[in-house]
């Protein structure tokens, strides 16, 4: 089954495909010589970890970038996560989405605390307030949603929801770095957002995380939880992890830090050449742009209507056969893993939207390295220079 419009040059497209594969994505990295100055210190003063001199300027160097004033770094988002709920003490019910990467969940069964899934609007692919409102028990002690795609949530709602009930609300940020809503950092909402600088991030250290703190005693707390819970050499002050960041990817982020604004506008610049393809095309609908909001382009998603000629599997897997290869975040549901079905005891909870978001969508290629060729050849997959959407097989809906 092919894809590819008549009207399209179909040698550039065998071309791209012989050449390599169009992975969802790619991770981002400097000149490989450029690094070696940073390794070679690391090399002359032998430390490692705890808190050396690179997680230090990290630290320091991402505040100033984002905008905020306190900021932990962490071996990875999810531990991340973990210790967040740790720092603020959270127990019994949280509501989140059902509508992420499994981590989101999956930090509060860590933390024994139990998730309490609602719908999404699916206009951002965020939490629904008013499904939030409605969820809200005498158990519930925080609100854990996520900034889906790097769409900021309905944070002034979230807001008033969680002044009214007395909740905490732990943001995963995990998709959200740079974004600016409103001209500040959205990180700043909350009582804490959390930061992942995985591989496949917008900014990225190898692996690692941060959370954003809003005072230096929170800081100072998530700190001690992330060492074991080491206050001194010999005072532990809590039941901590090793969450610790490492000397080599602190010294990567501080190198990355020097790029990022070069790859976030590569990143815009992509996002506007599909949207410019795909924004009238019959069958695709996409998210709209969030007023009051500088985004960071860290993932495409389309959405495939009953009017495409191909079900959403199958146009993933015709993509895939040409050699594209896109990715269905976020399906399935987390709400319908294993280890989550027995959550709701039994109660209907509606989570329609989320299941028809997850059902339609297709995170198309994005990445700095991404070039203009490619992007091409993925944009002609859906229309021909008339622009009616191309698809074969269309019974297989």
């Amino acid at each position: 089954m092919s894809i590819v419009p008549p009207t399209a040059d179909k040698s550039i497209i065998d071309k791209a495909v012989a050449d390599k594969p169009i992975y969802v994505t790619q991770p981002s990295l400097p000149p490989l010589e450029d690094f070696i100055p940073y390794l070679e210190q690391i090399w002359e003063n032998k430390i490692l970890t705890n808190n050396g001199p690179f997680h230090k300027q990290l630290e320091q160097a991402l505040c100033d970038y984002l905008g905020v004033d306190h900021l932990a770094l962490f071996t990875n988002g999810t531990i991340a996560l973990v210790t967040a709920l740790q720092a603020l003490r959270i127990t019994g019910e949280v509501i989140t989405t059902p509508f992420s990467f499994v981590a989101t969940a999956h930090s509060l069964l860590w933390n024994n605390i139990k998730p309490v899934f609602v719908d999404i609007d699916p206009k951002t692919c965020n939490l629904d307030p008013d499904r939030i409102e409605e969820a809200i028990t005498p158990q519930t002690t925080a609100i854990m949603p996520v900034h889906c795609y790097g769409n900021p949530c309905a944070v002034e709602r979230i807001e008033e929801l969680a002044d009214t009930y007395g909740l905490k609300v732990i943001y995963d940020a995990a998709h959200a770095f740079g974004v600016k809503y409103k001209g500040e950092s959205l990180l700043k909402h909350g009582d804490l957002s959390v930061l992942s600088f995985h591989a496949t991030k917008v900014f990225n250290t190898f692996e690692g995380g941060a959370i954003i703190c809003p005072d230096a005693k929170t800081k100072q707390r998530i700190d001690y939880l992330k060492n074991f819970g080491f206050a001194d050499e010999v005072t532990v002050t809590a039941p901590g992890i090793n969450g610790k960041m490492s000397e080599v990817n602190a010294a990567f982020g501080l190198l990355q830090l020097k790029h990022i604004d070069k790859a976030l506008e590569r990143r815009r610049e992509i996002e506007r050449a599909y949207r410019e393809a795909l924004t009238d095309a019959k069958g695709i609908s996409l998210l709209p742009i969030p007023d009051d909001t500088i985004g960071n382009a860290s993932y495409f998603p389309i959405f495939v209507g009953d009017d495409y000629p191909l079900s959403r599997d199958a146009l993933y897997q015709a993509l895939k056969d040409a050699g594209i290869n896109g990715r269905r975040y976020f399906y399935p549901l987390i709400s319908t893993m294993p280890m989550y079905r027995g959550v709701l005891d039994g109660k209907p909870v509606s989570l329609d939207k989320a299941s028809r978001v997850a059902n339609r969508v297709i995170c198309l290629p994005i990445y700095p390295n991404l070039c203009d060729n490619e992007i091409e050849v993925i944009c002609n997959c859906f229309s021909n220079q008339s622009g009616t959407l191309v698809g074969s097989n269309s019974e297989e809906r």
